[in-house]
């Protein structure tokens, strides 16, 4: 955590140059990792005696793979979280989860299956040091009392990692898909090792950022570290481990984007365009070109609707989203009956989803990865920013599980069974807001003194 003094530095469009340093470094991080994942199923279920061979496997099959290899990378950032809280500190935790990515990401260029499985594992072992850091690392750029910026600020790192993932679907998707799958998994480890040089050049910005607190020259955060919990800091921790779950139904909707979704634009979508047939990975572009056209928009929005005095907290905003997303499943329940009908569906079906996916994603996902830089103990920062990427990884679980259900039930039956889902769900979140706010003793308020409302006694 930094300081006051360390937060005064250079600004652009009034968010500190830091901040512009782990946008370009988590872009590129996504590049590599979005690349990876608009190719993996496909990789997976490719024919063996193709022009550019893959597996051969089912489509359950690829489906497992990807939620197990989804959910390792996510719940990797809990190890990745201590790592940063009791020994290292997040900046350099960050520098090494680069190095294990950069890695993990060229062995899988080449083309055999212990490379495979190797490659995976590092990529694991490095999404685990550097997403939940980077994430903390954000939130450490400004003040406690600056909630309103420190929230525009996650949504110009958001825009980040969606710029990322909008060029990897496209560019790494039309090598691999169309060239070789090995040179897509390559390309992506070269937009990782872009990714690397750019945080270490940017070094000079970080400054008081992101250090280790255990031996931070502040006697306060020391002191932080040592001292058990109060009170108001465990019902925090409550209510973040609600948002927790929160997080783990939203992602397990909206991640059968890369997997059960994924295999359906390839497998049942007409995707012919004036005699030109759209590679099935060029889909996993179109929420990140919604996120980066809209997320401005969306902040806007959240602000102007704040300003007029309406529900406007997190937890409002994140069961939003979490209705919002599932509206996006009832489109694909339409492209399933048109499938049915015709033996293909209209791509406009695939798109309409996704927008309404990317609207929910934007009322929620940034603004849990500002949520949790507000609750967070400064002992554990990095740890529940680590398990809020866990949660990820568990609603990466739930996607690959109900994916795999395919095999039981239609499309039209699974997507409108998470659709029906995640509108019960939001809704009663929205029922219980007022008790659940209660737990964050008013940690969102402006008037705030090192994350503690003025008014708010501990004990």
């Amino acid at each position: 955590m930094a300081n006051r003094s360390d937060l005064e530095r250079k600004e652009i469009f009034g968010h500190p140059v830091g901040l512009y340093i782990l946008f370009f470094t988590e872009m590129w991080e996504r590049f590599s990792y979005y690349g990876m994942r608009a190719l993996l199923t496909l990789f997976l279920v490719a024919s063996v005696t193709s022009d550019n061979p893959g597996w051969g496997w089912s489509n359950d099959e690829a489906i497992n793979l990807y939620k197990w290899y989804t959910t390792l990378v996510y719940i990797a950032s809990i190890p990745g979280g201590i790592i940063a809280d009791r020994f290292l500190g997040q900046k350099k935790t960050v520098m090494i989860g680069g190095i294990l990515l950069c890695v993990g990401h060229l062995v899988l260029a080449y083309e055999s299956i212990e490379a495979f499985y190797i490659g995976l594992a590092f990529i694991i072992a490095g999404v685990g040091g550097l997403k939940p850091n980077i994430s903390t690392m954000v939130g450490g750029l400004y003040p406690k009392s600056e909630n309103d910026r420190r929230d525009q600020g996650f949504y110009i790192f958001y825009i980040g990692i969606n710029l990322g993932a909008f060029l990897a679907g496209i560019i790494i998707g039309q090598v691999g898909e169309k060239i070789n799958w090995h040179y897509g998994f390559g390309l992506a480890g070269i937009g990782m090792l872009i990714g690397q040089l750019v945080y270490i050049f940017g070094q000079r910005y970080l400054k008081g950022v992101g250090e280790f607190s255990g031996k931070s020259e502040n006697e306060e955060e020391r002191e932080a570290m040592k001292r058990p919990l109060t009170r108001v800091e465990k019902d925090r921790m409550i209510v973040m481990g609600i948002s927790f779950l929160i997080i783990i139904v939203f992602w397990g909707a909206f991640e059968q984007a890369g997997g059960l979704m994924n295999i359906y634009a390839q497998q049942n979508t007409d995707r012919v365009i004036f005699g030109w047939e759209v590679p099935a990975s060029y889909f996993q572009s179109v929420n990140a070109f919604f996120i980066f056209t809209l997320a401005l928009a969306v902040a806007g929005f959240w602000t102007w609707w704040k300003r007029r005095g309406k529900e406007s907290s997190s937890l409002f905003k994140m069961a939003v989203g979490v209705i919002v997303m599932g509206f996006g499943f009832t489109f694909m329940s339409f492209a399933s009956l048109q499938y049915e009908e015709f033996g293909k569906s209209a791509m406009y079906w695939l798109v309409l989803a996704y927008l309404f996916h990317t609207l929910g994603e934007l009322c929620a996902s940034p603004v849990a990865l500002s949520f949790i830089t507000k609750l967070a103990p400064v002992k554990y920062a990095s740890f529940m920013m680590g398990a809020y990427f866990a949660a990820t990884g568990l609603g990466n679980f739930v996607a690959g599980t109900v994916g795999e259900q395919i095999k039981n039930a239609s499309e039209f039956q699974i997507f409108t069974g998470i659709f029906i889902f995640c509108l019960i769900f939001g809704l009663l979140i929205i029922l219980l807001l007022k008790p659940l706010k209660r737990l964050t003793h008013g940690a969102e308020d402006s008037q705030m003194e090192d994350g503690i409302p003025k008014e708010t006694a501990i004990e």
